[in-house]
């Protein structure tokens, strides 16, 4: 089920915001009315009992967010195994009908693959039922979308109205760094191997069209022909990729962006490099250079990432790769 067209980011954050006042205003009452039991609570106190009461309603919106993200999970999930489900049960659709038509004047031939297509039709189907039912939510994906949006609305709202310290921020970056790591590095791999692939098809398809082509000694329509046509193709499609989505690319860029993140955070750990002149009493100072070096280097891998995607009559990276 798709959103609608009110589905929209502004209608989204006003009802984030309703919620987040509404609960400010409920935590109101509730200090009015213990301030009726405890006329005579110091400022400070007042003023402690409010942290406490941003820091609950922080976790309480956090989990929400847990909350909303495993409904989720679980709806696409249900929604991935049925469309599986009727994926299977529409090819053994198309498989049955199409062997009947093929043996249409020999009954005795279509009858037992017939029975074995309805019994695999009404397993998926049946399963599929089965399983929504036992894991499925009631509200559809979109609505389930729709509400974790909001809550994430609510955390945003709620993580501005509380103050943290930059220490504790800049020491949660420093954490984080490491799957920034190894986000990296998964995407180059990925995009590495996609680059190997298709490069050794080229290489394979290049070689096999000109061998075939070698074989074919007629004029007429052949398999020879055919096949030259067909690894033409490929090839060229293959190419066509390589050349346009930048593969080889992607991978060098992405793995030197997370080696010079991760010396920068085994030169902090171990207080080498730029980090050197900075003692245990100077920490602070130390994560500051840090978070500002490792964001130097996301940027420009962004800034690589944007040209890479762009047209290669426009610009190219700043960098390019060795050659393979």
């Amino acid at each position: 089920m798709a959103r609608n067209l009110d589905d929209d980011a502004p209608r989204r954050m006003r009802a984030a915001e309703e919620r987040i006042s509404q609960a400010m205003t409920d935590g109101t009452r509730e200090q009015d009315s213990g301030s009726e039991l405890a006329p005579d609570e110091e400022p400070e106190g007042q003023s402690r009992w409010e942290e406490a009461m941003q820091v609950a309603e922080g976790l309480d919106v956090y989990r929400d967010i847990a909350k909303a993200e495993r409904k989720l999970t679980r709806a696409r999930s249900v929604a991935r195994v049925r469309r599986v489900a009727l994926s299977v049960a529409a090819l053994s659709l198309l498989v049955g009908v199409g062997w009947t038509a093929w043996t249409w004047a020999t009954p005795s031939r279509f009858v037992g693959p017939d029975i074995w297509c309805a019994i695999l039709i009404a397993l998926c189907l049946g399963g599929a039922k089965a399983d929504k039912r036992r894991r499925g939510s009631t509200e559809s994906t979109a609505d389930l979308e729709d509400g974790l949006d909001i809550t994430r609305g609510s955390a945003r709202v709620v993580s501005a109205l509380r103050d943290t310290s930059l220490d504790l921020q800049r020491g949660l970056y420093r954490e984080d760094a490491a799957d920034v790591i190894e986000q990296h590095r998964a995407d180059s791999r990925k995009y590495r191997r996609v680059h190997n692939m298709l490069q050794n098809f080229i290489m394979i398809g290049s070689a096999a069209t000109t061998t075939v082509a070698a074989l074919d000694t007629g004029g007429k329509l052949t398999w020879q022909n055919v096949t030259i046509v067909a690894i033409g193709f490929a090839v060229t499609l293959s190419a066509a990729f390589t050349g346009y989505y930048k593969y080889r690319e992607r991978s060098y860029f992405l793995l030197q962006t997370a080696d010079s993140i991760e010396e920068e955070v085994n030169a902090f750990t171990l207080g080498i490099g730029p980090y050197s002149e900075y003692d245990q009493d100077q920490r602070s100072q130390a994560l500051k250079l840090f978070t500002q070096r490792v964001e130097d280097r996301r940027n420009e891998q962004r800034r690589r990432q944007q040209q890479l995607d762009q047209p290669a009559d426009q610009t190219a990276p700043s960098s390019q790769p060795p050659a393979a």
